[in-house]
């Protein structure tokens, strides 16, 4: 037990200091070094630079591609207008009627497309606002559509989105943003479903009881410090929204999602027709790290969509950037800070996997899931997600830590790794959202209500309502295999 403190305090303490606004750039560090004076066993220095450092730097190597590119996507599509002219051609077709639908739809097409689900609260947030006084629905529900249209399904169900969340395990399980497309989909479908469900039935069940939209100022707020520290932990771009944004020639619709359809065909077209194509031996040569096309299409096929659909962005829009440079500039600083903190999670987790204690810890998940390797990732994915309020936090720890035992398991027990690789995923955002949660405290602190107002449908929308469609898929992967 007193073993186990060395990781737990430890994790603890990250919480309750990034909840307060702390970065994760010196809590990581910090706490890394606290676990292994509290274990023993290990040289804090050599922990530090050895562990701690080498696995913060594998992550960054692996991934800033895609922070990069996706930050730089997220910034175009906000700064040409394309964001908001989908969110209104959505609403204008759905109308007020469907209020949540709207919201939900608005945030999930933009969310899928790339765009970072910071962007999408600050762009769908007004938007929101105004259709949900009209209809007379209680503004309380918004933070919950919000949460249901860009936390859940298209952040790690849906096949081929480029999300972070779906490209982390592609290097640990070679498979690409494609895996288990049918897990995928119906994941995706009994998160909206029930999600849907539930928030019409709350907000009928509200307004028949005679309760509007409220008495509320809806200007739109300042990120303070605690709102950009919690957005930037779970790898969110901070956007603040300039007068002179709010009034601008918005791009048609067709035009405005011809980017995010670019992304998802190219990404699916490299990975079917142009990979199986390509020469490809060379790879396993040590000046590309001795790695194989099928640790490495998966990203590859990301990077080349978001490039394809950012150069279509800035040559179709071009005239619509007040300052294209600030746009490219500001897009590429905004992928910095995301990732450095992202991979100091994973420099923390590697030194908590360097501990004699974490062996306990690894015994007894594997113990519970009674050798069932999707059971396994699972359970370690919740519970690392949950406990850091992260959910590519979570994820890389779990996989940077037993990646390797989750394939061999899986290969020893004939699990298929697209199987792994979609439950990995949706594990990620199962748990995640709990009140510690950067995402849930930046979309509150957008929508200027507390979590008394709003979180307890949060909580069904993005962590109960995820959770059973993880359930689901696990039955369905282990009684059919990946699929």
């Amino acid at each position: 037990m007193i073993d186990l403190l060395g990781i737990l305090l430890p994790l603890g303490l990250l919480m309750f200091f990034a909840f307060r606004g702390i970065t994760l750039l010196l809590l990581a560090p910090v706490m890394a070094v606290l676990a292994v004076l509290l274990s023993g066993g290990l040289s804090p220095l050599a922990a530090f630079t050895q562990v701690f450092m080498i696995n913060t730097a594998d992550f960054i190597l692996a991934f800033f591609p895609l922070f990069f590119l996706g930050a730089i996507f997220g910034k175009l599509m906000d700064d040409s207008g394309a964001a908001e002219a989908i969110a209104r051609w959505v609403i204008g077709k759905l109308g007020t009627a469907n209020a949540i639908l709207a919201v939900v739809i608005c945030c999930a097409v933009l969310t899928y497309g790339g765009v970072s689900l910071f962007v999408v609260a600050f762009a769908i947030f007004p938007i929101a606002a105004a259709l949900f006084r009209d209809a007379g629905v209680p503004k309380r529900f918004i933070p919950g559509a919000i949460a249901l249209g860009a936390f859940t399904f298209t952040m790690s169900a849906l096949p081929g989105t480029p999300a972070i969340q779906n490209a982390i395990p592609m290097p640990y399980f070679g498979t690409t943003a494609f895996a288990a497309p049918g897990l995928g989909i119906i994941a995706a479908l009994i998160m909206f479903g029930l999600g849907m469900v539930w928030l019409n039935r709350r907000a009928t069940s509200a307004m028949a009881t005679g309760e509007g939209y409220g008495q509320h100022d809806d200007a739109m707020p300042e990120p303070d410090t605690v709102m950009r520290a919690q957005a930037q932990n779970e790898g969110f771009d901070v956007i603040e929204i300039e007068p002179s944004e709010q009034v601008r020639t918005l791009p048609s619709f067709w035009l405005a999602i011809t980017p995010i359809v670019i992304v998802v065909a190219v990404n699916f077209l490299f990975v079917e027709f142009v990979v199986p194509r390509l020469e490809t031996a060379y790879l396993a040569e040590p000046l590309f790290g001795s790695t194989s096309i099928e640790a490495v299409r998966g990203v590859w096929a990301i990077v080349v969509a978001l490039t394809a659909s950012i150069l279509f962005l800035i040559f179709s829009n071009y005239r619509r950037f007040p300052d294209i440079r600030e746009t490219l500039n500001k897009g590429a600083d905004a992928a910095v800070l995301p990732i450095f903190n992202t991979a100091s999670l994973v420099g923390f987790g590697g030194v908590i996997a360097a501990l004699p204690a974490f062996t306990q810890v690894t015994d007894g998940l594997l113990a519970v899931s009674d050798g069932n390797p999707l059971v396994s990732v699972a359970l370690s994915v919740t519970t690392l997600s949950a406990l850091t309020g992260s959910a590519s936090g979570g994820m890389s720890i779990a996989l940077d830590a037993l990646g390797s035992t989750f394939v061999a398991l899986a290969n020893s027990t004939g699990t298929s790794l697209e199987a792994m690789h979609r439950v990995t995923s949706v594990a990620s955002g199962a748990l995640d959202a709990l009140p510690h949660n950067g995402a849930v405290i930046t979309v509150l602190g957008i929508a200027q209500l507390t979590h008394k107002d709003s979180y307890f449908d949060i909580f069904v929308t993005a962590v109960l309502v995820p959770f059973i469609a993880l359930v689901a898929i696990i039955i369905l992967a282990s009684l059919f295999g990946g699929f």
